[in-house]
């Protein structure tokens, strides 16, 4: 398939995409009157044989997608009740969109934040940059808190071009400043996607039995009756989750949430297939 942004990209190399720019690519963009220093040979002299008059052709330039993955590799992303951790479920997103993008001569990043380490990988299109990418994706561990929030806001202020951002996470953090940093990126003109990661045991907390609740960031744990917590704990979540969600679509941030039950193939397909108009030319799909 090929990808495909509404917006123009900027790139640095020639490619499928839509640019800001105007060029000579095949794609006509309009016509303007010809002014001196212009070169006669962009002359359209069909036109001029119909209006004696001089006018340029001007094209649409093509060039490629850059595309940026930051994936939270905090503690809290290690959560499993038993239908994988969110951390190997982003991870998976992760690894066959950019797989995707590279073939197809797009530009991928990578980042991945926590307390305990950071990555961060410039976005490539050579094919060899994936085994880089994908070695930099094993070898992090979902640890320590969440350096989330610094780290977008560390990518709005360094990335110069436009381009595509894909954040995985599972949103654990004041919702005020995750919503402040994904709004930095949408000033800076970034097109952004958040991936919403929840584990359905979160979204039911429907433990039968007293259990140790252990703060996967902090290491401090507890011992609590889930019945006696349950409806303040799912009033929370739920005040938090649509926080996060009316703030992205407030700032026209494609917002995803995503249950760990179901497979990462499907979350990948929905996002694709929620933007139709971002791949192939046209809106349509290369094969």
């Amino acid at each position: 398939m090929a990808y495909e942004v509404n917006n123009p990209m900027l790139g640095s190399i020639t490619g499928i995409h839509r640019s800001a720019t105007r060029g000579s690519s095949v794609e006509f963009a309009q016509y303007r009157k010809y002014v001196q220093g212009d070169d006669p040979k962009h002359i359209d002299w069909q036109v001029y044989a119909r209006s004696d008059r001089f006018y340029i052709k001007e094209f649409e330039a093509d060039t490629n997608l850059r595309c940026y993955v930051v994936v939270d590799a905090s503690g809290s992303m290690a959560f499993d009740s038993g239908n994988g951790s969110r951390f190997d479920f982003a991870r998976n997103v992760a690894a066959h969109l950019a797989y995707m993008l590279v073939q197809q001569g797009d530009a991928v990043g990578l980042h991945c934040c926590s307390e305990e380490a950071q990555t961060d990988l410039p976005a490539r299109q050579a094919p060899s940059h994936l085994h880089t990418y994908f070695d930099l994706l094993e070898g992090m561990e979902a640890k320590g808190e969440s350096t989330l929030v610094r780290a977008l806001h560390g990518l709005a202020e360094r990335v110069q071009r436009r381009a595509v951002v894909l954040v995985l996470s599972d949103g654990f953090m004041p919702a005020p400043d995750l919503l402040d940093a994904l709004q930095h990126l949408c000033f800076c003109k970034h097109e952004v996607s958040f991936f919403h990661l929840l584990d359905p045991q979160e979204m039911k907390f429907d433990f039968t039995r007293p259990v140790r609740f252990v703060d996967l960031e902090g290491g401090a744990d507890m011992v609590a009756d889930p019945s006696v917590m349950q409806s303040t704990y799912l009033d929370g979540l739920h005040r938090h989750l649509e926080t996060i969600k009316d703030g992205c679509r407030k700032f026209q941030i494609d917002y995803r949430r995503t249950l760990l039950n179901e497979s990462f193939e499907k979350a990948i397909s929905a996002y694709l297939l929620g933007h139709a108009g971002l791949f192939g030319k046209k809106g349509g799909a290369r094969k």
